[in-house]
């Protein structure tokens, strides 16, 4: 006689997934569920959830590296166990980390000897790298100033009001006064004659940008050497520049070896470069190059033996995983000079071809400049009926993620969308996304005004009459901060990428 079993008594593997029940009850959300579940499930409801996401290469908002060869995710899995601060463990990615340092440095123009190896760090991104340059400014100021028997509780620091958030949470988490030069129409980086003006004897550095988040620009860094080695002759003092190259740094050398930006100018002392942008790996890899080992007090730095050896450490974190920094050496030794120079000549003529479809459409004005980070920040030339956070909703239909945003004061009422062009996004990509905006426009200029309807409903509740203002600007910047509230009512906004 043949035996059977129900369903719920037979063996769950020879089940398919969405046959059992556990894609029928609700996933834990905020405590550990009791029992387990098999792995097959598992990985199948995470991964269904996760396709909920943006798709990463569609997405233009992000500077990241989205894509890279087979190969390289062959070595970044099968080092993905490693952890980057097990020195005496894993010689050889101590090692690989250390060709790493000297690389970039020899890239930055760093004056080095013959065999003299260079002084710097990976870190997580550009944002660590920041604080660790941040600090070493900080403690070299205040080792001075105690020397001179001077007060060393106020520093500060002077950037631009276009510089990332990282910058201030430096200033807010070490205590550093945030000297900000406001941007201005048609000028949205920092001036460095102002910057200048703006240092005194408590500033530990001036901080430009090698490639602004908003437009891509180059901040002009030579000039803003040559004013602060002035200044300081003058005053006897020696405030230095530390240059954020986040998203220019592994650009600048390849596309405008010739322009002088890094430690061939005297008084930049430190440089941060992001690995996981445009030194084409993927999320999680850093750098921060110092000139000398003078420009790094020895006080901030660590030593530890009890992972079997003496290690010097100066990080914020501890443990961390070696693939990045594996995958950057990769790169490096992979793409060579030649490769790093073809891929930012590719980026740099899409650039040109989305810049191009742009114009011919004679409804944008382009803010970003054609030298700098390969992208395209624009605004509409005429958003009295629609304005750029519906063209940016609008797009996510056609699978694009395209930024909108306020520039920083004083030029806040300047709303534009950015598309950032990484080394994944090829002509035909630029060519397809320029066909969806004039869909998205088309379908614009077929609906009511948003916009108009809001301001009307703004003005009814305010028992106030609505007047057609005479200045467009003043149009332009009622409209802005009325669908900036309209937003911030629906969801929470985030940051620039």
């Amino acid at each position: 006689m043949v035996l059977s079993k129900t369903s719920s008594e037979s063996d769950v593997s020879v089940h398919s997934t969405f046959a059992s029940r556990y894609v029928r009850t609700s996933l834990p959300r905020f405590k550990m569920a009791e029992q387990s579940i098999p792995k097959e499930a598992a990985f199948q409801i995470i991964n269904d959830e996760l396709m909920l996401d943006g798709n990463p290469r569609l997405n233009l908002a992000s500077f990241v590296t989205t894509w890279m060869e087979p190969e390289c995710d062959k070595l970044i899995m099968s080092s993905i166990n490693k952890n980057y601060v097990d020195m005496d463990e894993y010689p050889v990615t101590t090692e690989l980390q250390n060709r790493c340092v000297n690389i970039i440095a020899h890239l930055f123009n760093a004056p080095l000897g013959e065999s003299e190896a260079a002084v710097g760090v990976g870190t997580v991104g550009s944002s660590e790298a920041i604080m660790l340059a941040g600090l070493a400014f900080k403690r070299k100021w205040q080792n001075k100033m105690k020397a001179q028997g001077k007060p060393f509780d106020k520093p500060n620091i002077v950037t631009g009001a276009n510089v990332q958030v990282c910058w201030e949470k430096f200033a807010r988490y070490f205590e550093v006064e945030l000297k900000e030069v406001k941007l201005t129409q048609d000028y949205y980086v920092m001036d460095p004659d102002k910057a200048v003006e703006m240092v005194d004897e408590n500033t530990i550095c001036v901080a430009a940008i090698l490639g602004s988040t908003l437009n891509g620009e180059f901040e002009d860094v030579k000039r803003l050497n040559d004013l602060l080695v002035q200044k300081n002759n003058e005053t006897g003092w020696d405030t230095p520049i530390h240059v954020d190259a986040a998203s220019g740094g592994f650009i600048a050398p390849f596309l405008y070896p010739e322009l002088e930006w890094d430690f061939r100018l005297p008084l930049v002392k430190s440089i941060n470069v992001s690995g996981h942008k445009y030194g084409l790996v993927y999320a999680g890899i850093g750098w921060v190059i110092w000139r000398s080992k003078d420009d790094l007090p020895e006080e901030l730095i660590f030593h530890i033996n009890y992972l079997g050896a003496d290690q010097p450490t100066f990080t914020l974190n501890f443990s961390k995983g070696s693939s990045q920094v594996i995958a950057q050496y990769y790169q490096l030794i992979r793409l060579g000079h030649e490769g790093y120079t073809n891929v930012m000549e590719n980026c740099k003529e899409n650039m040109l071809v989305l810049k191009d479809g742009l114009e011919k459409t004679g409804q944008f004005n382009i803010i970003s400049k054609d030298d700098g980070v390969p992208l395209v920040a624009f605004s509409l030339k005429d958003n009295s009926k629609h304005n750029e956070f519906e063209v940016s909703d609008l797009l996510r239909r056609y699978g694009w993620i395209v930024p909108a945003y306020t520039m920083p004061p004083d030029a806040q009422h300047v709303t534009v969308l950015r598309v950032v062009i990484r080394e994944d996004f090829s002509r035909t990509l630029a060519e397809r996304l320029v066909c969806d905006i004039k869909k998205v426009l088309h379908e614009l200029d077929s609906l009511p005004s948003k916009i108009v309807a809001k301001v009307e409903e703004e003005g009814e509740k305010n028992g106030s009459v609505i007047v057609v203002k005479k200045s467009a600007l003043e149009t332009q910047r009622e409209i802005t901060t009325i669908w900036r509230k309209f937003v911030m009512d629906k969801k929470k906004t985030n940051g620039v990428c």
